[in-house]
């Protein structure tokens, strides 16, 4: 199971939100350089950045720190946030970004989305399954639509998706456990899918359930910047 930090990223700083709010933003790091290298260090290498202010502006905003870190690392980025356009991609793979991940775009523009796996393939290209009350959230998670994450998940299978982050929004930054049970049912009915579990991670332990779950990956956050989660632990892991 590949372990994942994520770096989310507000004017260019590394910060987290509680539940995808805004309004709770606490400011980790003022360069998020610093803090891949950290991850680096640790053996990691893998690493997940969100670009908090694309997903509000609806377009790609902090590529250059993706490209710094891109650069100056030698970390597996999957980036995300606010991506809607070939533009959009074409600046994200050529700052760096190893894969791209896209939520709102599979659910308000399919066919845009359905031309990325076509066009860069179902290796480069992950499906971003956020989901409230078991119901996929969209702009930023500003926004419930009403189609439901199992379905959701498989008619993206049968369209050549493989990889899939699924973030329970009610989980995300409260540090009180991942949705297991949701988790263990997307990997039973979407057989074959590569899920990668986000939110809730709070504690080491949480760790070898995932991997015995089936998840081909995990993304933790605030864990890591509480010290909930040392990256010596990580190491051992890894």
């Amino acid at each position: 199971m590949r372990i994942i930090p994520a770096i989310d990223i507000i004017e260019g700083k590394c910060v987290r939100l509680t539940k995808g709010d805004y309004d709770t933003k606490k400011i980790y790091n003022e360069n998020p350089l610093e803090v891949a290298k950290a991850f680096e260090d640790a053996g990691i290498q893998y690493l997940h950045v969100v670009d908090l202010d694309g997903a509000k502006a609806q377009h790609i905003v902090n590529y250059k720190v993706l490209e710094t870190i891109a650069t100056k690392t030698n970390l597996k980025i999957d980036f995300g946030g606010g991506l809607k356009s070939d533009d959009d991609l074409k600046i994200a793979f050529e700052s760096g970004a190893h894969q791209i991940t896209g939520g709102s775009i599979a659910v308000k523009n399919p066919e845009v989305f359905e031309g990325w796996i076509s066009k860069f393939g179902s290796d480069k290209i992950i499906l971003g399954a956020d989901c409230n009350n078991e119901k996929i959230a969209i702009s930023g998670w500003q926004e419930e639509s009403d189609l439901e994450v199992i379905p959701f998940i498989k008619d993206y299978q049968s369209k050549g998706i493989t990889n899939v982050i699924c973030t329970d929004i009610s989980k995300d930054g409260m540090l009180e456990g991942p949705s297991f049970e949701l988790y263990k049912r997307i990997l039973e009915d979407a057989e074959g899918v590569k899920l990668i579990a986000s939110g809730g991670i709070s504690q080491f332990d949480e760790l070898p359930k995932l991997l015995d779950l089936g998840c081909d990956g995990v993304i933790i956050g605030k864990a890591i910047y509480e010290n909930r989660i040392s990256l010596k632990e990580l190491e051992a892991f890894l």
